[in-house]
């Protein structure tokens, strides 16, 4: 992918994923294109959320990839794009991905990464197929927290889900952090790594892997949803197309990618 992957660079943009958005619906994207703004004016999360991105603070960018399945077969797809946002940060902190795992990162089904429970990043994925026959272009849209947690929390109040955590609390000196474009290269070569075999395979090999840095593992949860009610039990890891499986007494009921939330259960 990274030889025929067009890299662009912006000072700043609405959104990264709204630009790739506009050019698949005018049938303008040939390559796959990734797309890097130092800040975002309104940056997007999952259910029209906003992602807040300060300059310096945050790494914001947005890849159009052209898949040989269908949008239906692409379920998982999120899943396999935080396990190549995990692979690319190990790379680029040059440390070991077990060694990240002992720190506390992990992966919320569906789209999140968190350091010991606290948000470090997110992804969006939207996109589809125009006609039949045609790649599936999907927008794999990351966003992830760099520095300065505390004011990003500040400044969110009472809006975040979840406690902010940021890219330097993994490090024992926040300064060696490296720069954004250097991370964001390095989260570009492991696309090319995860997604061509995902697009050939299917989720089905990613499954255990994924389990493995499950955030709610066995753990009593809540799964809510835009005018749904709230469904409780135990996360049981996902199946091998990515649906989460929760466990409800007997019986085990499977949940599938949508406007649902995870939330540890109170």
């Amino acid at each position: 992918m990274s030889q025929n992957c067009i890299l662009e660079r912006v000072a700043e943009t609405n959104s990264t994923n709204d630009d790739l958005l506009a050019r698949w619906r005018a049938g303008e994207l040939i390559d796959p294109i990734a797309r890097i703004a130092n800040r975002q004016t309104t940056g997007k999360g999952r259910a029209g959320r906003i992602w807040l991105a300060n300059p310096g603070d945050s790494l914001c960018f947005s890849l159009a990839y052209p898949f040989r399945r269908t949008a239906t077969e692409l379920s998982g797809l999120s899943l396999v794009v935080g396990l190549a946002v995990l692979h690319g940060i190990a790379n680029a902190l040059d440390i070991k991905k077990a060694t990240l795992h002992g720190q506390g990162l992990r992966l919320k089904w569906p789209n999140d990464l968190l350091f010991n429970n606290a948000k470090l990043g997110g992804i969006l994925i939207e996109g589809g197929q125009t006609k039949p026959g045609d790649p599936t272009w999907m927008i794999i849209g990351v966003g992830i927290n760099l520095r300065n947690a505390a004011a990003i929390q500040k400044h969110l109040e009472n809006t975040a889900a979840f406690p902010v955590a940021a890219l330097d609390e993994l490090l024992p000196n926040p300064k060696g952090l490296p720069d954004a474009e250097f991370l964001w290269l390095k989260l570009i070569e492991s696309f090319e790594q995860y997604l061509p075999d995902f697009d050939q395979k299917g989720f089905g090999l990613y499954q255990h892997q994924w389990m493995e840095w499950d955030a709610f593992e066995k753990t009593e949860v809540c799964i809510s949803g835009v005018g749904k009610e709230p469904i409780f039990g135990i996360a049981n890891g996902v199946d091998t197309k990515g649906a989460l499986l929760l466990q409800q007494d007997n019986k085990t009921v499977a949940i599938h990618a949508g406007d649902v939330s995870l939330r540890a259960k109170s």
